[in-house]
């Protein structure tokens, strides 16, 4: 077993206090997970004390140790009775977590736009096919609150949440709507993003609001092709309010209608 080292005093001292007032701890672990993704921090190495940690970044033992909860549950982190934090020998899980802090670069808002329109336009397809009245309902009951929300100025995140793990739901796929549930607590942070992160007040979120009663009623339909186009074009107005255009490759235009048909008269 490697001996454990813990940090020099170079290497604490330059992590810095986090004095941001949100997520702490994720902004903790983000600090930590940058230091091993580097290599400051090598496998085996020991980690400081709670204490020590806490006094680094200016936050309370409850932050450390909800930080280090969190790599450990990433498997970046072992802990091991009576001897401390140390860095694991090798990952055993891989890490998916989004940007932390005050907001995302452009180039991981970008990325990130991509993965909901691969994620969300396939959901959307499947439940146009599969939904029932009940999920039907379930998505406007979350339409109708996020109305409420706008008439009153309010944030209406969680509900914007709720309607796409409601469509998720709508797919019958227990496993995609785990899936969505999942991903939606990090895709939650982009859709704030577009209720308060532009500079054109409530516009955004208006037109988003259409764009989800658009998507609703091609759900409603059960039309698989135009609830994706739905999924698709309200996740590139969302980019481009921030001025990320989508690339091309992501898209799929409607079909064209098919030709009416003509009827002709049997000879006799």
């Amino acid at each position: 077993m490697p001996t454990p080292v813990p940090p020099s005093a170079d290497q604490t001292s330059e992590i810095g206090r986090i004095t941001r007032p949100l997520r702490l701890s994720e902004e903790v672990s983000a600090d930590l997970q940058r230091r091993i993704t580097r290599g400051d921090l090598k496998p085996g190495d020991r980690l400081p004390t709670e204490q020590t940690l806490g006094k680094i970044f200016g936050v309370s033992r409850a932050v450390v140790r909800e930080a280090i909860a969190r790599l450990k549950a990433d498997g970046l982190i072992e802990t091991r009775q009576g001897s401390g934090a140390f860095v694991a020998l090798a990952p055993k899980t891989i890490n998916l977590r989004f940007w932390r802090g005050a907001g995302p670069e452009l180039h991981e808002l970008r990325d990130i736009f991509e993965l909901r329109v691969m994620v969300e336009g396939a959901v959307a397809e499947l439940a146009a096919r599969r939904r029932d009245k009940k999920d039907l309902k379930a998505m406007a009951e979350q339409l109708r609150i996020m109305d409420a929300a706008l008439a009153e100025g309010r944030d209406g995140t969680e509900a914007d949440d709720n309607f796409h793990i409601a469509m998720a739901r709508a797919t019958h796929n227990a496993y995609v709507g785990r899936l969505v549930e999942f991903l939606g607590r990090h895709f939650s942070d982009s859709r704030k993003l577009s209720w308060h992160g532009t500079r054109h007040g409530l516009a955004r979120p208006q037109e988003a609001q259409r764009e989800h009663r658009a998507l609703l009623e091609a759900i409603t339909a059960g039309n698989a092709q135009a609830a994706f186009c739905a999924a698709q074009d309200h996740l590139r107005c969302a980019a481009e309010s921030f001025g990320i255009k989508l690339a091309l490759d992501l898209e799929r235009a409607l079909p064209a209608p098919a030709p009416a048909a003509t009827k002709t008269r049997s000879k006799r």
